[in-house]
């Protein structure tokens, strides 16, 4: 019977509760229909109503004065807060990572962001020769750049560097085998596994060597009538060391002459300048790799050159023409903002000192530990009367990192702000971080977050140290 009259008291709690949400209507006339488009604000009040019946029905009810006007106007205005906040924003990256693949990668110079708006707030000749006045190839655009900063024959762009190797195998070895090394055959991010993007252009793959060592023999002896390409692919991602032997470019070259098969290689990260002049380890140039006279080369726009996402491909005339006469690399093809940026990009790289200062990937990478250490001494000066009793902070020494997949064993030294709150656990301090107005993406190590001074730019600690002010609810002094 107590059961019984229990139960009663809850389905009455509950019909009152569902009886107390206001009608959508009712809800609309409390709101300034000036601040938002009208169909914005009927889906926050719509999800507003939702949301506080789920909880009723779900058992979770609580207290008639949390169903009051200025309790649901509250939800509501977060609510249509976050309609109305871009799904695409900047972030402050402050990981240490220049290349950052999950933020868009490489930065570009303000000589690349004035093209972009030129071409994209009037008409441009992205297909029209101004010589002839008659219909233009994009590629023509960049092309010549390429050739006379590589040495290559001729040139292409597409949409990013999977899809430059996925043509280039399409058109050089669909329904052939290529023959690559076994210790070649790697993923890089988003799941990109070069054997898959074999298959998808109808090429087969013939592995050759082990895992750690392959030989000029083992190429040699896997060619035949069916063979039509000699692959090497760059490990820039990753490194096999210890008991390791692997065959040289130029070694490839030689046995692709020999048998009359074309080489091509696919350098990943591809840098159009030697970056051991920062101290950081050698990787190979385009320019290198095209003077050792491959067939075919492809590489990204967007990691070590610094520019925008595309996938070049350079090489041999001949080869790159019948590339470029493939059906496939229309689906594939640039649009004009990528064009707008790489030709800015490629124009600063005629004048190499001043691409290495003004490219922000060229610039970061060898920016000195000292001016690292005065942008957190900055924060640290600023942030410091505010947030004293908030948590312990102080600059200590880090390791950044190139990113994008290249140079994967290489330390940039670098130096950090560690933050170790008081009154919240480390790992809130770093979700409301990332969930401020301007997002701060930092990374946690032996209990403190760190800030990466390295990828934070100058203009940019102002608006870091709003974050930290707005996450501990302080005021600036």
């Amino acid at each position: 019977m107590a059961d019984q009259d229990e139960t009663k008291v809850h389905s009455a709690s509950v019909q009152e509760l569902l009886r107390a949400i206001p009608k959508v209507d009712e809800f609309l006339s409390w709101v300034d229909h000036m601040q938002a488009p009208v169909r914005f604000i009927k889906a926050a009040v719509r999800e507003v109503l939702n949301i506080e019946r789920e909880i009723i029905l779900g058992g979770r009810a609580g207290k008639l004065e949390e169903l009051g006007r200025e309790v649901l106007l509250a939800k509501f205005d977060k609510r249509l807060k976050g309609k109305l906040t871009p799904n695409f924003r900047t972030v402050i990256n402050a990981t240490g990572v220049i290349i950052h693949t999950n933020m868009g990668r490489s930065l570009l110079p303000r000589e690349a962001m004035d093209g972009l708006v030129k071409v994209g707030s009037r008409y441009s000749n992205l297909e029209f020769d101004l010589t002839t006045g008659k219909r233009g190839s994009r590629y023509s655009l960049v092309e010549d750049l390429l050739c006379e900063l590589t040495g290559a024959e001729a040139g292409l762009v597409v949409n990013n560097n999977a899809a430059a190797v996925l043509l280039a195998l399409d058109t050089l070895a669909k329904n052939r085998e290529v023959i690559v090394s076994r210790g070649q055959l790697v993923e890089i991010g988003g799941s990109f596994r070069i054997p898959e993007v074999m298959e998808k252009s109808g090429a087969f793959l013939r592995e050759v060597g082990a895992t750690n060592r392959t030989h000029l023999w083992d190429y040699e002896n896997a060619i035949n009538e069916q063979t039509s390409l000699l692959l090497k692919v760059h490990m820039s991602n990753y490194r096999i060391i210890g008991f390791t032997s692997e065959v040289t470019l130029p070694e490839m070259i030689e046995l692709g002459r020999k048998h009359n098969l074309p080489v091509m290689e696919d350098l990943g990260s591809g840098s159009l300048v030697d970056l051991t002049r920062f101290g950081l380890q050698k990787e190979p140039t385009v320019g290198e790799v095209v003077k050792a006279g491959v067939d075919v080369v492809t590489f990204s726009g967007d990691k070590l050159l610094g520019g925008p996402q595309a996938g070049l491909i350079l090489g041999k005339r001949d080869i790159i023409g019948r590339i470029k006469k493939n059906p496939l690399n229309r689906a594939l093809r640039i649009d004009k903002f990528t064009l707008a940026g790489l030709e800015a990009i490629l124009r600063l790289y005629f004048d190499e000192e001043k691409a290495l200062t003004v490219i922000p990937t060229l610039a970061l990478m060898g920016l000195p530990p000292a001016v690292i250490e005065r942008r957190a001494v900055r924060l640290i000066r600023r942030i410091r009367k505010s947030l004293a009793d908030c948590c312990e902070m102080s600059t200590v020494p880090v390791a950044s990192r190139v990113g994008g997949g290249a140079m994967p064993e290489q330390d940039l030294p670098s130096r950090a702000v560690a933050l170790r709150p008081v009154s919240m656990k480390v790992t809130e301090l770093e979700r409301k971080l990332r969930e401020t107005s301007m997002p701060v993406i930092g990374r946690i190590e032996n209990e403190a977050l760190l800030l990466d001074m390295r990828t934070v730019a100058d203009d940019e600690i102002p608006l870091l140290a709003a974050a930290l002010f707005d996450v501990f609810e302080v005021e600036e002094k």
